[in-house]
């Protein structure tokens, strides 16, 4: 036991112990929120490498992720991630859900009312977009071939002269191939 100068005891523990998940267990999927919690880590370490400030607001009710203050402006940063592929590419749907008391849970698009980037990081690949929401207008899922040449219908490119806050990560492409589905 320790005494505190206000005269409060408290206890040292001699170890700290916790329990790891079986990511290698046959059959199981890795949890979705802990995925986006270690892309949020991420974007953390390289936002803040390349001299960003970077803020968080407190809580997830905020349909931006990461505020970024660039010297000159702040930027309201949506984060997603994904592991999964789908029809060669890894799928990101720019959409947050939105509860309705008579509805019930439906999902919206995002516009510059709520953010100004998505940026989306491809996990497995360590890969990181960084996107206007101008363009999210335009589509309902966001398909990336970070790794495979790929001559799917209706592609749309994007070149890097679209406002994009910057480079986020060491590989950056301003290529994205989109599904407009």
């Amino acid at each position: 036991m320790l005494t505190n100068f206000m005269g409060t005891e408290s206890i040292v523990l001699a170890e700290l112990t916790g329990v790891v998940e079986d990511l290698a267990g046959v059959g199981r999927r890795k949890n979705p929120k802990r995925t986006g919690e270690l892309s949020e880590a991420g974007f953390l370490l390289k936002a803040t490498s390349m001299g960003f400030r970077v803020a968080k607001p407190w809580g997830d009710s905020e349909r931006y992720d990461f505020i970024l203050d660039s010297g000159g402006r702040l930027w309201r940063v949506q984060l997603k991630c994904t592991e999964v592929v789908h029809a060669r590419g890894y799928e990101v749907q720019p959409l947050y859900s939105v509860y309705d008391g008579m509805n019930g849970r439906s999902k919206a698009g995002y516009s510059g009312d709520d953010i100004d980037v998505l940026v989306v990081h491809i996990g497995p690949r360590d890969v990181w977009y960084v996107i206007p929401v101008e363009v999210l207008a335009l589509v309902k899922n966001l398909r990336f071939y970070p790794d495979i040449a790929c001559r799917c219908a209706r592609l749309g490119e994007l070149s890097g002269g679209l406002g994009v806050v910057g480079r986020v990560g060491d590989i950056i492409q301003f290529v994205i191939l989109m599904s407009f589905g």
